[in-house]
């Protein structure tokens, strides 16, 4: 396990001040941050450097933390990740989310962040049993009769298949088989829109923002809004 003053840390969050919040707490730590402002972001960052651990929103414009997430488990199952999100209540990692922690935004201080970071870095990745994370799908619409439908592409085959929905996405894990090959998908349709609320958003951000060490609300409002900008990951080039 990297010790803390390697451990390289990617905030992917889209408020500037919650960016800037997460990313000067762990920073004081003496973590390695960079951030970005969603998931379309990261990926970018993820093609320059990979980091340790990935502490993620859940709720972001582009692709959502649930779809970045899914990604993340797929293509770096080795990098750790820790979800965050204000509409959750438990600090257990909700149904659908596919991450190693959970941060409840406005159910926990500041420190508990700092806490769920240090026993990620002693316990490790959740060990997945070489099982495949589910494919993160949108939803597409409705076809020529009104129905809602999804477009899902197989993970063996790599061949797409349209099929209708007839039930509100929840976060479930499902299971279909795939229509060109033997293999059985298992997939999440996009359930984010149902736990975004502008006013649990709000709420949250003003209790985090709270709790945060003194030190560190002490820090210039010019200073703010410089580093709130997202900051693309150390090239190679300019480490020693």
């Amino acid at each position: 396990m990297p010790t803390k003053s390697k451990t390289r840390i990617l905030v992917v969050e889209d408020d500037p001040s919650v960016r800037f919040a997460f990313s000067n707490v762990l920073e004081r730590e003496g973590y390695d941050v960079s951030t970005a402002n969603d998931g379309f972001d990261a990926l970018l960052h993820l093609q320059q450097e990979i980091p340790d651990i990935i502490v993620s929103d859940l709720n972001m414009p582009q692709m959502s933390g649930f779809e970045l997430l899914s990604v993340v488990r797929r293509r770096f199952p080795n990098v750790m990740a820790v979800a965050a999100s204000g509409a959750y209540t438990s600090s257990a990692v909700p149904e659908g989310v596919i991450a190693d922690a959970f941060y409840p935004k406005g159910q926990e201080s500041a420190a508990k962040l700092l806490e769920i970071i240090a026993n990620l870095i002693r316990t490790g990745p959740i060990q997945h049993k070489g099982q495949n994370a589910p494919v993160w799908i949108p939803r597409n619409g409705k076809d020529h009769r009104g129905k809602p439908f999804v477009v899902l592409t197989c993970t063996q085959c790599l061949r797409s298949f349209p099929f209708t929905v007839d039930h509100e996405p929840t976060g479930e894990v499902l299971k279909t088989p795939c229509i060109y090959c033997p293999h059985e998908v298992t997939y999440i349709i996009d359930f984010s829109r149902s736990v975004n609320s502008p006013e649990k958003r709000a709420a949250w951000k003003a209790a985090f923002l709270k709790s945060r060490p003194e030190s560190a609300q002490a820090t210039h409002p010019l200073a703010i809004a410089e580093m709130a900008k997202p900051r693309m990951a150390k090239s190679h080039s300019q480490k020693r």
